[in-house]
């Protein structure tokens, strides 16, 4: 198989308009031809007819292992930016990291921009809570930013962390200072601080369109957690009355939720935990056992279907497929996978060296931490 980057052979609009059904065997093919050159990494939020593809599959925190342990050449990942960035952040030197659809993007990381960042930081500096190196105050970005922010947060002292390490980032953070800024997810940041036994009145939120965050120097010194104002566009849409009624409707059903989801509702589920977590709860549940579930309609869907002899509901019955997950599609992946059979690398997605070098010291802390 060729190496050098070549002009595309077909151009994406000629398979965008195929059935996708009509392009299995052609994946299949492309994917014997490639051979273990190549692997495909497949986020468990992906559609059942892309991930069905996928050498292995996983949350952020399992395929940031797979990234950072994987022997081939090419990595194609079938999930979005900020997960494709941080597979090149941990990948070898000479790895090409591939993203089939450059609009799978992720509305929770463009809700902190690196500038913005930057700003509140310097504002925590004129406040006297903090310095420029990260004595006073330890940043944790959730995986769900961009490598300019996890390179901006490494630089300082810091870590990234997923939903399923938050709680052990959390310890790793407090242990060398006693504040923590944590974005940009603020459901996650306030469960997870809550959990470890941090007060909600002990946390605050910034929000980076107000001015000096809407918060005052005084309530920035009391603050154990400030908490970016960022949410998962996904996970803010359950609410405490869809378990109430859930609860109503299913005597005895029990409530999962992923911690992305506000905290009303993580403290009236019986469990909350990461995707990961959430799949080993269904299948270590009894037979017959009612179970909703308050994340991603996706995998919600597909642990239904995998454990037939389980009642499995999304907590909301109009609940939100990942927009930005499943632009991924069969088509993307084949055009991509085609044209790496041809010798041409199509979407690669490359962090620059300065960026690449901090963001992989936070990387690496977060697979550190558990």
């Amino acid at each position: 198989m060729g190496t050098a980057i070549a002009p595309v052979s077909c151009p994406l609009d000629n398979y965008l308009v195929l059935p996708d059904n009509s392009l299995d065997d052609r994946i299949q093919a492309a994917k014997r031809k490639v051979g273990a050159e190549c692997i495909i990494l497949g986020h468990h939020y992906q559609r059942d007819e892309v991930i069905k593809f996928a050498d292995f599959r996983g949350d952020s925190y399992r395929l940031a292992k797979a990234a950072s342990e994987s022997k081939g050449r090419y990595i194609i990942f079938c999930g979005v930016h900020f997960m494709a960035e941080s597979a090149d952040v941990l990948g070898r030197d000479g790895q090409v990291v591939i993203l089939p659809d450059l609009n799978a993007g992720c509305s929770m990381a463009d809700m902190a921009e690196i500038t913005q960042v930057e700003t509140a930081w310097e504002h925590f500096i004129r406040a006297g809570i903090t310095d420029d190196k990260g004595t006073g105050v330890t940043p944790i970005t959730y995986v769900n930013s961009t490598a300019a922010i996890k390179a901006f947060v490494g630089e300082r002292g810091g870590l990234v962390c997923t939903s399923s390490n938050a709680s052990g980032a959390y310890a790793w953070a407090t242990a060398r200072n006693e504040k923590v800024f944590f974005l940009p997810d603020q459901h996650l940041g306030r469960n997870t601080g809550y959990a470890k036994g941090i007060p909600l009145n002990e946390m605050v939120v910034w929000d980076p369109y107000m001015l000096n965050g809407g918060l005052t120097n005084d309530q920035l010194k009391r603050a154990k957690v400030i908490l970016w104002k960022g949410h998962c566009s996904v996970h803010q849409r359950f609410l405490p009355e869809h378990i109430e009624r859930m609860r109503a409707d299913y005597p005895g059903i029990q409530i999962v939720a992923h911690p992305e989801c506000r905290w009303e509702v993580c403290q009236k589920a019986d469990a909350t935990g990461s995707t990961d977590f959430i799949i080993k709860f269904v299948k270590a549940a009894p037979k017959g056992a009612a179970i909703a579930i308050g994340t991603e309609m996706h995998l919600v869907h597909r642990l239904a279907t995998e454990n037939p002899d389980k009642t499995v509901l999304s907590l909301d019955d109009n609940g939100c497929l990942c927009t930005t997950m499943y632009r991924i599609s069969p088509q993307h992946l084949c055009w991509a996978l085609e044209n790496l059979v041809d010798g041409n690398i199509v979407n690669q997605i490359k962090v620059k060296p300065k960026v690449k070098h901090w963001a992989k010291v936070a990387l690496d802390r977060m697979l550190e931490v558990r």
